[in-house]
């Protein structure tokens, strides 16, 4: 599999591993009112994009790629257990860890890969808690997909999810959807860019609304999302 291929499979937006039953918040934002019509959605996501995920999973993203890459096992374990403490909602943390684990029971059916494999022992043995960040940025270099493209298929996929989410909450038009994905295909390239070259003491950078909002989702009256 040449890495373009292996890069559409890992950044498939309908990969099935939960994802389409998460909001990451947004559910509460649409009950909230907050985020209620076309140009609200789009800011929405494109603040995650630049605000949020750049400093949080898309950093980690790159991190684990790098650790992958120096075969450092120690190190990704590290990373992967201040994902973990970083995710203060319980939602977001458990919902990650599962669509971790989810891609790793994909990926594992076709190929072996030694350093996943003790990764995933990792895991088992309780030392390590499956992010999906990290998993797809472990996969991404051992499938031999650069860094910069793993990057932008991440910041795609997450987009795109995000984007359908709001399809069906705000609501929108599904012609909406896909307008407000192409205005943001010169973010997530420039967000992409950013990302390589992010200074490691912004890793984690504090996103409180959002946290806050994902808090509340969990004693929303109703709900369409696990998160």
């Amino acid at each position: 599999m040449n890495f373009m291929s292996a890069l559409l499979h890992l950044a498939d937006p309908t990969l099935p591993i939960g994802g389409y039953t998460h909001s990451n918040g947004l559910e509460t934002y649409v009950q909230e009112r907050i985020v209620n019509s076309l140009q609200t959605a789009k800011e929405f996501v494109e603040n995650m994009l630049q605000y949020n995920l750049k400093y949080n999973d898309g950093a980690f993203v790159r991190l684990a790629y790098q650790a992958a890459e120096n075969k450092d096992l120690e190190l990704l374990l590290n990373l992967d257990n201040e994902c973990n403490a970083i995710k203060c909602p319980r939602e977001i943390r458990q919902a990650s860890q599962k669509l971790g684990l989810r891609l790793i029971k994909i990926f594992k059916r076709r190929e072996s890969f030694p350093f996943m494999e003790a990764f995933e022992k990792a895991v088992q043995n309780k030392e390590a808690n499956s992010h999906y960040c990290i998993v797809f940025g472990v996969y991404a270099y051992l499938m031999n997909i650069p860094l910069y493209e793993a990057l932008l298929g991440f910041y795609h996929t997450s987009v795109a999810g995000m984007i359908t989410n709001a399809v069906k909450l705000v609501p929108l038009g599904q012609l909406d959807g896909q307008d407000i994905l192409f205005s943001l295909y010169p973010v997530m390239k420039r967000v992409a860019h950013e990302t390589i070259d992010l200074d490691r003491d912004l890793v984690g950078l504090c996103n409180t609304a959002f946290d806050i909002r994902c808090m509340q989702h969990e004693r929303l009256y109703s709900r369409l999302y696990m998160s």
